[in-house]
């Protein structure tokens, strides 16, 4: 007969009783202790780690009323909170049961009992405990993951007061649970705003999901936010959950909303009003409680006078704005982010005497970064790698392709295809401020192969 994993622990002062119960139970768990004086339960509890006890409920001879059973009850759960407990009672006294279970059982058996019985009986509790743990371990882990993921994102660093307004506002809005719209250009900072917004909330030990609208497909759009049921199309081969549900109780980030097409705008302000949302395939709503954060880099404003973006949607969305400044317009932060950077990257590749020279700092902060922080970040880690001393100096950096300071281009130095398109994103992008959108439109490419090409060419 297979053995379930177990440890039990029966207390109980007839000696029969445990005697009978062990020799049954031991057939189907791995460790049965029997205990038939109650004052040893504290010894028993500090001694080893139960899974389940079986508790009787009257141990005075005579003793018919239960108390005490329930007296040892409530010092097992005030010693051990998460104790599993079930009740033996050798009277079918329905009130006392009811007793027992208000005060923590987990449930109760009668004696004489049928071993049938007893058995599912414990078998289920002890399913449930199973249960219980693994459910506390994922959320441990959920809880280790999403601070993992936020550290590793990285910081709002800055001491200027275009960052100090922009830091004073996070700290006035995490507490609460407006929906927050996030403002500027591309490499600005948009998705460290909301994870700082998220991890001063009260949702922080909860989920953080992102969704970037702007690499999402129309066709994809639904069943990603909203979910599906398996048939709903043809490679909807099971059940899954979409965005909003799977940020439940957390934070959900949309970036790059301006993206978002009028169809798919109106579905998800019907989703916003509702609370609530449908997953394809299905009629049944299910209900979502999310606090929203929005991005963008497009003037949004411009889109809604011009009709492509819904006024009743940004309301919805736009409870506080928040508009982070291009790098360009903070440039007393550059000494401050570049020493951050080069700390990270130091460590990354065991360079650690590295530094960098006054010069250097001097042209990183001349330089217009139509990349802004992302772009300066991939700036400091190649120059890392590539310098062969212990300092970095200015052409480590590679910024002699752009005239610093007006960021006008003087002479490629050479004719290579990548030096050319990298030279021509960086020109496109400085002339739109970082409007990823209309970069992409006058490049003649869509907005998905300007962010690898971004990606590619670290800006």
């Amino acid at each position: 007969m297979n053995q379930k994993k177990g440890r039990l622990l029966i207390i109980d002062d007839e000696v029969d009783i445990l005697l009978s119960l062990q020799l049954y139970l031991s057939q189907h768990f791995t460790s049965i202790d029997t205990e038939n004086n109650p004052s040893h339960i504290p010894r028993r509890l500090r001694n080893a780690e139960y899974d389940l006890i079986l508790l009787d409920m009257n141990f005075t001879k005579g003793e018919t009323s239960g108390q005490e059973g329930i007296h040892w009850l409530k010092k097992i759960l005030e010693l051990k909170p998460n104790t599993l407990v079930i009740m033996i009672t050798a009277f079918a006294d329905v009130k006392t049961a009811v007793e027992a279970v208000k005060q923590g059982a987990i449930d109760f058996i009668e004696k004489p009992w049928r071993n049938e019985k007893l058995l599912s009986t414990i078998s289920s509790v002890l399913r449930l405990s199973e249960s219980n743990k693994n459910l506390a371990a994922l959320e441990d882990r959920q809880r280790s993951l999403n601070t993992a993921i936020h550290e590793n994102a990285g910081e709002l660093i800055g001491q200027s007061i275009e960052m100090r307004r922009v830091m004073d506002l996070i700290n006035k809005v995490a507490k609460t649970d407006a929906n927050v719209l996030i403002l500027g250009e591309n490499g600005t900072g948009k998705e460290l705003v909301a994870r700082a917004i998220h991890q001063q909330s009260k949702r922080q030990a909860e989920v953080f999901v992102k969704v970037d609208l702007g690499a999402l497909s129309q066709s994809l759009f639904e069943s990603e936010l909203f979910g599906h049921k398996k048939g709903a199309f043809t490679d909807a081969r099971a059940d899954r959950m979409g965005r909003f549900e799977l940020a439940a109780d957390g934070t959900l980030f949309l970036d790059e909303i301006g993206n978002l097409d009028l169809p798919f705008q109106a579905k998800l302000l019907s989703a916003l009003q509702n609370r609530a949302v449908t997953r394809l395939g299905s009629n049944q709503e299910v209900s979502v409680d999310i606090r929203l954060i929005c991005a963008t880099n497009i003037p949004i404003l411009e889109m809604v006078q011009q009709n492509k973006f819904r006024q009743d949607l940004l309301y919805r969305i736009n409870t506080v704005e928040i508009t982070l400044p291009p790098l360009r317009e903070r440039t007393g932060d550059i000494p401050l982010l570049v020493q951050h950077f080069l700390k990270i990257y130091k460590k990354k590749y065991h360079k650690y005497d590295l530094k960098i020279e006054s010069s250097a700092m001097q042209a990183l902060e001349q330089f217009q970064w139509p990349g802004n922080i992302r772009e300066l970040r991939h700036s400091v880690e190649r120059a890392v790698i590539l310098c062969d001393g212990l300092s970095l100096k200015t052409e480590d950096f590679l910024l002699s392709n752009a005239h610093q300071g007006q960021g006008q281009l003087t002479e490629l130095e050479n004719y290579n295809l990548e030096t050319i398109e990298r030279w021509a994103i960086r020109k496109v992008l400085t002339k739109h401020a970082g409007n990823i959108s209309k970069a992409a439109d006058e490049l003649g490419l869509t907005r998905a192969t300007l962010y690898r090409r971004m990606e590619k060419y670290g800006l």
